[in-house]
């Protein structure tokens, strides 16, 4: 079948997976409610015509804000089907930064989830002019109900059938699909304007080189107005696998045993939070299933891939497997076949460790700019697969390292340009079509690409060394006491960084060693906790250059979170946030005698 807009994968849903029962599924109070591939159909045709009778029409825009849910993609078929421009928007984002994007994106309707998020956002409703209708999800009184969307176009079925199958006939591959805002670490956030073309060529590249079928469940919990998740979603869909939703991130250890996924994509952090609960539950051991845990431990962190490390390690990792990792498994629900890491740099001993358990994690690398993936992993292919790389470049996209060592990428999945922004599409996009990521990169053995940092956060020491800051903060985070960690230095002497710890290690710690404080203002600012701090970062000094290692540093007393502002929705640093909330900080570390 040939699938060149989005709306097609309705009719391979037709052809191939008509009966399927569980296509989407979402926990309601408990409650799993699942929707089959003829609801999916339905639903979307009936959001197409019901928007067709309230006088939508191509080049409108609607948004949305809401968690992972399967509304979400009949809404999101049913407006590609007539050609509206689907504008979805972080829950989680800024008050500001959502009225910014509801006014710039010009959207005529808001679809918001339930009470929480409609409360947040009603008070910005009287100053966006162009909004004409508000909707929810969840049924609330006194406000209009997406059902309300369905029964209107139910009605006016055999009104409007033979315009949407016009409408349809009129979309074209490289038509606007989307309109996706990036989370803006600076500045308001951008809208990239992206394709069917540019977001199906990800999804059905990407789709074939999945071991998975529709006798297969993949769990979704990063949102959906994330390409990444998105791109994702429809990949599964194309490859006919039922979706498991996820709203609640604190239950998702028990939606994971109780749904048994064979698949989800997640992002470095909550793989670094895994391990972290992994090794937690191990120190509570004793005796010789405690001694057991660590042996296994130290024999995963030795794992390497494509190479043998002798028959007598390979009859060690069984009997590990076989006491421990086999648990490990047991605790992601038994069948995870693969995770998908995304969004920011994953550590290489983190791979090492769930790959030698048995739970391969694969890696890949792109932006939203480019739909997004432009080089992943292999997890059909394992000669294809190299720990501390994003993998080869996908298949159809172009690739190349420019003399400043910046990743240039062009092909089907670089995005159309931002929307209303012709000055900064031209900055990104050269007059040959290369997207420039601005991202630094090396290939490694011809065929691997390895982010090295940030072009825009790598400065110079006032002796002239570049610092890569990415990498040395990656190291940091290693460490079990820290939670989050940013390097600072331009045009210093030398590097410092500031810490976020990790705050429930930190308690344990103080309570330990019998530290009384009153709240982590004062934890943070107790010599014998900065002295144990010292120890972490002397850690990771070893492993660096002499112009690399930290010099100085600052534990702060706040963790960082997208709520608070210090990390965008992808759990990145914005820089610039934390260099104004901690400027005296910092004007501390540098300050001359």
């Amino acid at each position: 079948m040939n699938i060149t807009r989005l709306f097609d994968i309705l009719e391979l849903y037709r052809y191939t997976y008509p009966d399927k029962e569980d296509a989407f599924v979402r926990n309601q109070e408990g409650r799993w409610i699942k929707y089959s591939s003829k609801d999916y159909i339905e639903y979307s045709e009936k959001v197409s015509l019901g928007l067709l009778d309230m006088g939508f029409k191509k080049g409108d825009k609607i948004a949305t804000i809401s968690p992972n849910r399967p509304e979400w993609n009949f809404m999101d078929m049913g407006m590609a089907q007539i050609g509206v421009i689907h504008v979805p928007i972080y829950p989680t984002l800024s008050v500001s930064d959502q009225e910014f994007i509801l006014k710039h994106s010009e959207a005529k309707m808001l679809i918001v989830a339930d009470n929480i998020l409609l409360q947040r956002i009603k008070p910005l409703l009287a100053k966006i002019d162009n909004l004409q209708y508000l909707f929810t999800f969840n049924e609330i009184d006194e406000e209009m109900n997406w059902q309300g969307i369905l029964e209107q176009g139910n009605e006016s079925k055999e009104k409007y059938s033979g315009k949407l199958e016009e409408c349809k006939k009129s979309i074209e591959e490289n038509d606007l699909l989307s309109i996706i805002y990036t989370s803006g670490t600076t500045g308001n956030p951008k809208g990239v304007m992206l394709s069917h073309k540019n977001i199906l060529s990800n999804a059905k590249t990407t789709a074939g080189m999945l071991p998975l079928d529709s006798s297969h469940r993949a769990l979704s919990f990063l949102p959906l107005c994330h390409v990444y998740e998105r791109m994702m979603n429809y990949n599964y869909q194309l490859n006919g696998l039922s979706l498991y939703y996820v709203e609640n991130l604190g239950k998702i250890g028990d939606f994971i045993k109780e749904i048994n996924p064979h698949a989800f994509n997640t992002v470095p952090r909550l793989i670094e939070k895994v391990y972290d609960s992994i090794v937690a539950k191990g120190k509570d051991l004793s005796g010789i299933k405690k001694s057991l845990f660590f042996w296994a431990l130290r024999i995963a962190h030795r794992f390497e891939i494509n190479s043998s490390r002798g028959l007598l390690y390979e009859m060690q990792r069984k009997i590990a497997d076989k006491l421990i990792f086999s648990k490990w498994r047991e605790g992601l629900g038994g069948n995870i076949k693969l995770m998908v890491s995304g969004g920011s740099a994953l550590q290489e001993r983190l791979l090492k460790v769930f790959w030698a358990a048995g739970i391969p994690v694969y890696e890949g690398y792109g932006l939203t700019e480019s739909s997004p993936v432009i080089a992943v992993n292999d997890p059909v292919n394992v000669k294809r697969v190299k720990f501390g790389t994003v993998g080869p470049i996908l298949n159809g996209v172009e690739s190349k390292i420019a003399e400043d060592g910046e990743i240039l990428c062009k092909g089907p999945n670089v995005m159309l340009g931002y929307f209303k922004d012709p000055e900064q599409t031209k900055e990104v996009i050269d007059d040959e079509g290369w997207l420039h990521t601005g991202d630094i990169g090396v290939m490694v053995d011809n065929m691997f690409l390895k982010i090295t940092d940030r072009k825009k956060e790598m400065f110079k020491t006032s002796s002239g060394r570049y610092i890569a800051p990415q990498m040395i903060e990656n190291i940091l985070k290693e460490s079990f006491l820290i939670e989050q960690a940013m390097v600072v230095g331009e045009n210093e002497k030398f590097a410092s960084a500031l810490i976020s710890p990790n705050f429930n290690y930190l308690h344990f710690y103080a309570s330990k060693h019998k530290i009384h404080y009153r709240d982590n203002e004062e934890l943070v600012r107790i010599p014998e906790v900065n002295k144990r701090m010292q120890e972490e970062v002397n850690l990771t000094n070893k492993r660096l250059g002499q112009t690399e290692q930290i010099k100085r540093f600052r534990m702060v007393c706040d963790e960082w979170s997208p709520q608070s502002g210090e990390l965008s929705p992808t759990l990145k640093l914005k820089r610039k946030v934390i260099y104004e909330k901690y400027y005296d900080i910092l004007r501390e570390i540098y300050k001359h005698d």
